[in-house]
């Protein structure tokens, strides 16, 4: 299977369905393992990490994960395809431009992948739309178990699996929720949400990851705590609890801008949707920008009923009962499609930033302009 026979399309997990997708873009699970009688990977030789890498890439090949699998040799790969990889969200930065021996297992759907000597010797992510940890959950747990079978992890009675980094120490489990927070961003109220997740223990960051900013209002919540706390609690606080609150403050905010900033959203709205069916030149962060404005008006028009002039713009020649505008999935796959890495992969060649920017926004106009005509 080739990086382009899904570089076209949006994964799985970002579709816009799910449980809260309107708030919630995904749930994802991570697991981070060591093999016994094998060194932390900062300590390995070249030999070593190939000896790991083969072991992983061949256990892994082999077991029934319910759908296909492809693999990838990161460290031969050229630097977009790394780069695809990254944007997609199935490997880090730190795995892309890592040094030695390293690989990915990626399912068909891009709802499970396994990255191979990253900081630990397997990190595997399992990612569903919307708000799912519970079955994200129960799947990671039965390829794990899987896995044991067929290998020996580095483990500690005293300390549980063992981790290169401390923080990983004991379950080795990160959960992690994608979530999309444009009107607490307009309302003035994001910080107390980072002040908020800082309080509980949890890490807020960007699109990317580590590092990376809130490009298109996107952020990420992880739980930061491993050691001394189960798995099954972890999950639980953070699928009954913790995210449920923030997808109620970002709805109140989005009540908030409705009731009393009606104006500010219309213009949001408005100028994101005339820039993006017009504009000739579009970067990158400007497309995630305005596309978080017009998926928060699409939301706002599907989910709450709203209706404000630009809201109704938004359903084209239909109405509030019978919307037949852009879609959220249409949406979505800008995101996604226009990032700089996938343009390049779909286009068939590097480009130069400027001639990105008129692709990107042709693919826009394009793609906005086809659905007006399709709902005429």
């Amino acid at each position: 299977m080739k990086l382009t026979d899904i570089s076209n399309d949006i994964n799985e997990w970002f579709s816009g369905s799910g449980p809260l997708a309107d708030v919630v873009i995904s749930s994802r699970i991570r697991l981070a393992r060591n093999l016994a009688q094998h060194k932390f990977l900062s300590r390995c030789s070249t030999t070593e990490k190939s000896q790991i890498l083969k072991k992983l890439k061949t256990t892994l090949m082999s077991l029934d994960l319910g759908e296909k699998v492809f693999y990838l040799s990161v460290d031969k790969a050229d630097a977009l395809n790394k780069r695809f990889l990254v944007e997609r969200h199935l490997i880090s930065r730190h795995h892309a431009f890592g040094e030695g021996p390293r690989g990915v297992v990626i399912a068909e759907q891009q709802s499970f992948t396994a990255m191979i000597n990253e900081e630990d010797h397997l990190r595997m992510l399992v990612l569903k739309g919307g708000l799912q940890l519970t079955i994200c959950g129960k799947q990671i747990n039965r390829i794990d178990d899987m896995i044991e079978r067929n290998v020996d992890y580095a483990f500690s009675t005293r300390y549980g699996y063992l981790t290169a980094c401390p923080t990983n120490l004991g379950t080795g489990i990160r959960v992690s929720v994608m979530l999309h927070l444009p009107a607490l961003k307009l309302t003035g109220q994001i910080e107390k949400f980072f002040n908020a997740a800082k309080d509980m223990n949890l890490a807020v960051r960007g699109l990317f990851g580590e590092g990376t900013e809130a490009a298109g209002d996107f952020y990420q919540l992880s739980n930061q705590a491993t050691l001394g706390v189960s798995e099954a609690d972890i999950i639980r606080q953070f699928e009954k609890t913790t995210i449920p609150e923030v997808v109620e403050y970002e709805n109140a905010a989005r009540n908030q801008l409705l009731a009393n900033q009606s104006d500010i959203l219309d213009d949001k709205i408005s100028r994101a949707m005339a820039l993006l069916k017009n504009a000739r030149l579009i970067s990158s962060h400007e497309a995630l920008f305005l596309l978080s404005h017009l998926r928060l008006g699409i939301n706002m028009r599907n989910h709450m009923g709203a209706s404000t002039p630009a809201i109704k713009n938004l359903c084209g020649p239909s109405n509030l009962d019978n919307p037949r505008g852009p879609s959220i999935k249409t949406i979505n796959r800008l995101f996604m499609v226009t990032l700089p890495a996938h343009l390049q992969l779909n286009y068939g060649k590097a480009l130069e930033p400027a001639d990105r920017d008129l692709l990107r926004a042709k693919i826009i106009r394009s793609a906005l302009n086809a659905e007006d005509k399709t709902n005429q």
